[in-house]
């Protein structure tokens, strides 16, 4: 796989992920959070933003937080017109740091409160941190580390691991279905076929008339031929892939596992579905899972700027 396809099947992977540079979701959630916020509040002159030291990362106070594990429910404060307000909660770099959501609309997160008052039965290791704090520690390693890397992050802070960034959700199917579009494909043609994918099944009664459809769960997908799925612009192959990916899901054997699962087993599962390859499951598991101890040596991007480092 060349550069430019890595990079347009790296965007397409992350398009539809909150938190990321460039995602679709994200734009769009700031538009209407911005048109709300000018809507319901008078004009005010906005305060010089503070200056991030480096490391640094929004760490919400008392009043703001909500307690560990609890339901989705998030408070902010009443003079914040910003949805940005993030769970502080228990994280650690080798486990999915996302909060996971399922077709269905379930929400799972890794160490949840059952879990944390040891009525869960999952095996895992003790969270070192929480979401307030990873990036902030990340960037102190690195430095600690290497001291000429201090520039650079500090020209780039990383939204991706940001706390707000790690309280966006992450739909396993739907990021690994459009990276599977996206293959040898350009960024206009992915997207192409995934709105026509999306379009051959109709909505859900519950779906607002004015919102645009939402992605097929795994069931519907698996259900179909693949004569069916190939009407979205689909090669035979690909729609291979994606009713084999669907079956998985619709199982179980993909889904939760992905929340418990250490980096090795992740990706030793997700690389043995067909038409899913190592680098595609690394993009996933670092952009869509969040973890942080993934280092893609396939990447054409690292391949050609490490040597210069």
């Amino acid at each position: 796989m060349n550069m430019s396809s890595q990079r347009n099947l790296r965007s397409s992977i992350t398009r539809n992920i909150p938190g990321v540079p460039g995602s679709r979701v994200g734009r769009s959630a700031n538009k209407k959070r911005a048109s709300n916020a000018r809507s319901s509040s008078p004009a005010v002159k906005s305060p010089e933003p503070k200056k991030r030291n480096v490391g640094e990362s929004k760490v919400s106070t008392p009043s703001e937080r909500v307690r560990v594990g609890a339901p989705e429910q998030r408070t902010r404060p009443e003079d914040d017109a910003s949805d940005n307000v993030f769970i502080d909660r228990p994280a650690e770099p080798h486990r999915t740091n996302a909060p996971l959501v399922t077709p269905r609309g379930s929400r799972y997160v890794t160490y949840s409160e059952d879990h944390l008052n040891g009525a869960s039965k999952a095996s895992l290791p003790s969270p070192t941190t929480t979401t307030g704090h990873i990036l902030q520690q990340a960037c102190s390693h690195l430095i600690q580390m290497d001291p000429s890397l201090q520039p650079l992050i500090e020209r780039h802070y990383c939204r991706v691991f940001c706390p707000e960034g790690l309280a966006e959700e992450c739909d396993p199917f739907k990021s690994l279905c459009s990276g599977i579009m996206a293959q040898q494909v350009s960024g206009a043609a992915a997207s192409s076929i995934k709105r026509k994918f999306v379009s051959l099944f109709p909505k859900s009664v519950a779906e607002p008339a004015k919102e645009p459809p939402s992605f097929p769960t795994p069931a519907q997908v698996a259900a179909c031929s693949v004569p069916f799925l190939r009407q979205a612009g689909l090669s035979e192959r690909k729609a291979e892939y994606i009713k084999g990916l669907a079956e998985k899901f619709d199982s179980g054997e993909l889904g939760a596992m992905l929340l418990n699962a250490s980096d090795e087993e992740v990706l030793e599962k997700l690389t043995a579905v067909r038409g899913l390859g190592k680098w595609s499951v690394e993009m996933f598991a670092c952009f869509g899972l969040k973890r942080m101890d993934i280092f893609s040596t396939g990447d054409l991007g690292v391949q050609v700027r490490l040597p210069e480092y």
